[in-house]
Formats: C-alpha cells, structure tokens, sequence
C-alpha cells in the first residue's frame, strides 16, 4: 500500500485533489484507515490515476473523466477524441472573433487603403460517368459559394435545402463578427431538416468585409491557391482522416482504403467548422466535393487551377479530370477569384 503522500508524488496529482476525487466517487482509495481517516492507495491504481491528471490537464470536466474512466480503452479513446475535436472547433471560433476584435478596434493607416475586393466565379456539377443521378448541389453567387454532396434516398433534396438555407444569408450585409454565428445558426437549421436515412455534406464560403467565412462539414474541401501553391483549408471528416491523423494509416494507404468514403461527420449530426480567412487579390479558391478530390490529385488539381485563365474555364477542365479517371461519383466544382473592384 501507498500513503497518500507517495501516491500523489507518483501520479502527480495532489493530496488535496486526491482527497476530492474520493469525494466525488472518482478515485476511491484502496483502503482508509478506520481511526485516522488516513488514505492509502493500491500500486494498481497508479494507472487510473494517472489517466485522471492527464485528462485534467486537457481540460476535461470531472463529470466527464468519471465517465470516461468507466469505458474500455478503445471506448475511453473515442471519447477523448470527440471532446478534443469539440474543444478545438470552439477555440477555432474563439481564435477568429478575436482576430476580427483586434482588427475592428485597430485603427491602422493601411486598413483605410486596402483595396476593395469582389468575387469572380463559375459553378458547375456534373453526374459523372457511374452513378445514376447527381445529389450534388454546387452554387456560386456575389457572395456565396457553396457545394453539397447528397447520400441515401434522399440526398439530392437534402444537399438542395442546405444551400437553398445559406443562400438566405447572400442578400444579408452582416458584419464579420457576426456572421460565424449566423453561419452556424443557419446551417444547424438546415441539419434538422434531413431524414433519418439521407444527409448531406456541406462546404460554402460567405464573402463580408474583403473576408471569406468557412462553414465546413463532411469530406467536400476547400482549396486556397495563392502566389503558385496550393492550400487545402478544410479538413476532411472522414474515418480515414482519423486514421492518418492517428498515424495508423498513410495517405497512400488511404486512397485503397475499403471505407474511405465513411463519414464520421455530416450536416446535422454535428457542429461544423467555422473559420474566416482574409482574402487577398489573386487568391483562387476551388470547392469541391469527393468526386474530384477522391480521383484527381492535389498536384493535378494545382496545375488546373494555375493555368485555367477563367473560373469557368478551371471548372470545367476539373470535372473533365474527374470524368477522365473513371467519373465514378457525382462531381462539383466552384472556383472563384478574388479581384480588385472594378472603378466605375
């Protein structure tokens, strides 16, 4: 047996937080001693101790760790993965109204000459070469670009109802600090309305201010192209994803994978991610759902994005991409280009 003063050393939590958790039913001591009240802790119990201070350090609400440390391993490590995916998607939200604080209330020389921007851009979806029909909704509009890639029965109207939802937005002159709560508002609207058997993705960028909102779930990207290299802005939210973020699988590895189309993550069964990013003359940005990204390079994609002298011509040479590898789903694609306003 351990005191309770050794226990704590070796597990590097306190007394004091040791003698709380007994309290609380989380970590019971081995035995007490019945005349002076005195702790001692079992070596075995090092472990689920440990545990504890490791999830503490995270962040993790005692109520939660209790029912964690109730689960298998397996179990115990799904639900720390979803509370940290919960906590880096509110920090993400935290981090963007900040930077949007700190630039409204920033009084700067070089705001007041900044260029006033606009989108120029083109929209197309195509069935592809294997499927029967498209359950693909890609739109694009002053202000809204948005591509929805439909599953079950159902799809088709589902990925329609969630841009036909975010197009409420387009008519809308919402300040920037607003508008990731109206992104999410709006989009968790949209979630409720899919059945049970269909769902949809969702990936759509709303223009405010000379910046670009991100509303993102499911495994339809977003791409940045920017002075010649490419940037993916989204993260896919797919089982796959979490097996190359885990480092159980490789890129490579997961292009074969037999459910690399399994989604952990659709619109409505989740909080999406919500960014806003700063939007520069020159920028290019492709929207896409898996039918291109799934069959079509990264290194293709760039060539087409690069060399394409329109968004509609980009577009177009994307889908003939995809079709060119098999076509085997509905494919979507949206590009736009900022641009200086033009001077009437």
């Amino acid at each position: 047996m351990l005191t309770i003063g050794v226990f704590a050393k070796a597990c590097r939590l306190s007394p004091k937080a040791l003698r709380l958790y007994d309290e609380l039913d989380l970590l019971r001591p081995a035995r007490v001693d019945p005349d002076t009240g005195y702790r001692y802790y079992a070596a075995a119990q090092l472990e689920q101790a440990r545990l504890v201070a490791w999830l503490r350090r995270i962040g993790m609400p005692l109520a939660r760790i209790r029912e964690v440390c109730a689960l298998a391993p397996e179990a115990a490590a799904g639900e720390i993965r979803a509370y940290w995916d919960r906590v880096e998607a509110e920090t993400a939200q935290r981090r963007d109204l900040a930077a949007f604080l700190i630039d409204h209330l920033t009084t700067d020389r070089r705001r007041e000459e900044a260029p006033m921007l606009e989108l120029r851009y083109a929209a197309h979806s195509d069935t592809g070469r294997v499927r029967p029909q498209n359950q693909d909704t890609a739109y694009a509009g002053t202000r809204l670009l948005a591509v929805a890639d439909g599953f079950g029965p159902g799809g088709a109207p589902v990925s329609r109802a969630a841009v036909e939802a975010l197009k409420t937005l387009e008519t809308q002159e919402i300040p920037a600090g607003d508008v990731l709560s109206l992104l999410q508002e709006t989009v968790h609207g949209a979630g409720d309305a899919g059945e049970s058997d269909s769902g949809t993705t969702l990936t759509a960028l709303l223009w405010t201010d000379s910046r670009l909102a991100l509303v993102h779930i499911g495994d339809s990207r977003a791409y940045l192209l920017r002075d010649g290299a490419l940037f993916r802005i989204t993260h896919d939210h797919t089982l796959v994803q979490s097996l190359i973020d885990e480092g159980r699988l490789t890129p490579e590895e997961a292009t074969s994978h037999p459910r690399r189309t399994f989604l952990l993550k659709a619109l409505g069964t989740a909080a999406p991610d919500l960014r806003l990013h700063d939007a520069a003359p020159g920028d290019r940005y492709l929207l896409c759902s898996d039918g291109l990204s799934s069959v079509v390079p990264d290194a293709r994609i760039r060539t087409a994005l690069t060399t394409a002298a329109t968004p509609e011509a980009a577009v177009h040479t994307l889908i003939g991409a995809a079709n060119e590898a098999g076509g085997p789903d509905n494919v979507s694609c949206v590009v736009a280009d900022v641009v200086r306003t033009a001077v009437s």
